[in-house]
């Protein structure tokens, strides 16, 4: 399918951030995005990317009253000689289609969801910011736009990419955060749509996350919905724990999000040599070993942050350190691995980074 490119005029263009170590995160928006319709008998039609605007949608697009909304999150990266890097791609473009189909809505063709999304980024490549640990953050998002009121699944869909140049997730940068366990609230449940990347189970978790905020701390670490016993996941990241010299993560059992993340952590931690286990593992279970001293460390791993060590946790009304409050080892080693082969600056053993523009242009397809 061809992918139209209306450019806006040089003058309607934004101003590029000055400073970047206030980029923040999601603030920041380019010039451009991509968006394609889909009509139920037509497929996907009507592929463009073009300037930057706010949507227009009917009071009753059905997005806006019964929740189909669907996206991912994914970065562009800036090499050191002017490369423009994308990390797992086809892993995001995977899950939102397994998203898709939870949802009843229509998955997005592969070849162009990918081709989209190269040729954004390297029409908007001037924005990816140049100073350390800074990206471009890539949101691809799809919604139901089909007016009518009534609760089935939509005929009509509306498919878009945005991106904009982003810093560190958290302020505090790749520093120890702090969790709040939440026994009250619950994040999902087996059989809902806990393990894929919809808008409903962030507008769910938010109510909580006030609550952890007011108290000081930076995420929810949320417990399952049956016994409230076993640990899940973060707000916004799966969740690993040190133990002995075992690195322990909760098993993808419908649930929580098959982070591409989480995925990458667990494949390099068994390269560089740690046992990695995915098993059930309680509240109780990291609490004793916080106790007992075989709590070593503890981070959470995500496409914002990374990997983003957690430095003290707090349950029933105690509050307990981890490695001193301190960031772990394991934790800054996976993170520093991580973040070099994403900007190409040591050897990738898995083929996971892919280069979208060389030095001096970019590469066709």
């Amino acid at each position: 399918m061809e992918i139209k490119i209306k450019k806006a005029p040089l003058k309607k263009r934004k101003a590029k951030p000055a400073d970047e170590s206030q980029l923040g995160f999601g603030k920041i928006f380019t010039d451009h995005f991509f968006n394609i319709k889909y009509k139920e008998g037509r497929g996907w039609h009507d592929a463009i990317i073009e300037p930057y605007r706010p949507l227009q949608l009917d009071p009753t697009a059905m997005c806006l009253h019964y929740g189909q909304e669907i996206f991912e999150g994914l970065k562009a990266y800036r090499g050191k000689n002017g490369e423009i890097y994308l990390f797992r791609p086809a892993e995001n473009i995977k899950r939102m289609a397994a998203s898709a189909e939870r949802m009843c809505m229509p998955p997005m063709d592969e070849e162009i969801f990918l081709n989209a999304l190269k040729k954004l980024v390297i029409l908007e490549q001037d924005w990816i910011p140049r100073g350390a640990g800074t990206s471009m953050y890539i949101r691809p998002t799809m919604i139901a736009t089909e007016p009518a009121l009534g609760v089935h699944s939509a005929s009509e869909y509306l498919f878009f990419i945005v991106v904009g140049p982003v810093g560190a997730y958290y302020p505090q940068g790749f520093s120890p955060t702090k969790m709040y366990v939440s026994e009250e609230y619950v994040r999902a449940t087996r059989g809902g749509t806990g393990n894929i990347k919809a808008a409903i189970n962030y507008a769910s978790s938010l109510y909580a996350s006030r609550i952890a905020t007011k108290m000081g701390y930076t995420q929810v670490l949320w417990l399952d919905a049956l016994e409230k016993k076993y640990i899940e996941e973060v707000g916004t990241s799966n969740i690993f724990f040190v133990i002995g010299d075992e690195l322990i993560t909760p098993p993808l059992a419908g649930t929580i999000l098959p982070g591409v993340t989480r995925d990458s952590v667990i494949k390099l931690a068994g390269y560089l040599g740690t046992k990695v286990m995915e098993r059930p593992i309680s509240i109780q279970e990291v609490i004793s070993a916080s106790e007992n001293g075989s709590l070593k460390e503890a981070f959470a791993s995500g496409t914002a942050a990374i990997v983003s060590p957690v430095g003290q946790l707090y349950f029933r009304n105690k509050e307990y350190l981890i490695n001193g409050g301190q960031t772990g080892p394991l934790a800054e080693k996976l993170y520093n691995e991580i973040l070099q082969i994403q900007y190409g600056l040591k050897e990738d053993p898995f083929g996971w980074r892919i280069k979208i523009r060389d030095g001096g242009k970019a590469k066709k397809g």
